[in-house]
C-alpha cells in the first residue's frame, strides 16, 4: 500500500472518530435548543463535501502518477 493512501486512511479514521463525537454532541445539544436541528444542515453539507473530495482523490487516475514510479 502506498504511503499516501496509508496516511489518508489514518486521517479518515481519525476524522470519522472526531465527527462521531462532534455529531453526538450536536445532537445532544439540539434536544436542549428549540431550533438546534437546523445546525445539522451545515454538518450534513460538510460531510457531503468531504465525502466527494475523498472519493475524487481515490478515483482519479491522474493523481496516481507517482505510484507507478520505482
Amino acid at each position: 500500500m502506498p504511503l499516501d493512501r496509508f496516511v489518508l486512511l489514518i486521517v479518515i479514521v481519525l476524522a470519522a472518530a472526531l465527527a462521531t463525537v462532534w455529531l453526538g454532541a450536536l445532537v445532544a445539544s439540539a434536544t436542549a435548543m428549540p431550533l438546534g436541528w437546523l445546525m445539522l444542515i451545515p454538518a450534513a453539507l460538510a460531510a457531503f463535501v468531504g465525502w466527494r473530495v475523498i472519493a475524487d482523490r481515490l478515483g482519479n487516475a491522474e493523481d496516481d502518477h507517482y505510484d507507478r514510479m520505482k
